[in-house]
């Protein structure tokens, strides 16, 4: 069975970009938030198995989410993936230190967004 996954970006073209990666292995794309409190809506709606988190995020960061749905998930079975510009370093290490448990940078690299994700089936 496909591994359900939720994208969280402020960005669109982001998103759709990463969707399109995602989608050409065994993943299933079941949400998408442009925003911290709509990726957390859509965590505890949808239950995915990976969440692919920005960290800089309107509303909320990717870090403060993190955090919030480590409370709701008290098993910690999500496994959430940061996406960080380059240069984010001491936010990537913030980010894994809330339970994050990899990270991938922009510009993506198709091969290393799929590694990340087979490491963490």
């Amino acid at each position: 069975m496909a591994k359900k996954v939720l994208i969280v970006d402020d960005s669109a073209f982001m998103r759709k970009l990463l969707r399109d990666i995602i989608e050409t292995r065994n993943y299933k794309v079941v949400g998408e938030a442009g925003d911290g409190s709509k990726a957390l809506k859509l965590y505890i709606q949808l239950k995915p198995d990976i969440v692919t988190m920005d960290i800089i995020l309107p509303n909320k960061t990717g870090i403060e989410i993190v955090k919030e749905i480590n409370k709701v998930d008290k098993d910690n079975n999500t496994k959430i993936v940061m996406v960080t510009a380059l240069g984010q370093r001491q936010l990537v290490m913030e980010a894994l230190q809330a339970g994050a448990k990899e990270y991938i940078t922009k510009p993506f690299e198709k091969d290393r967004i799929l590694e990340v994700l087979k490491r963490l089936e």
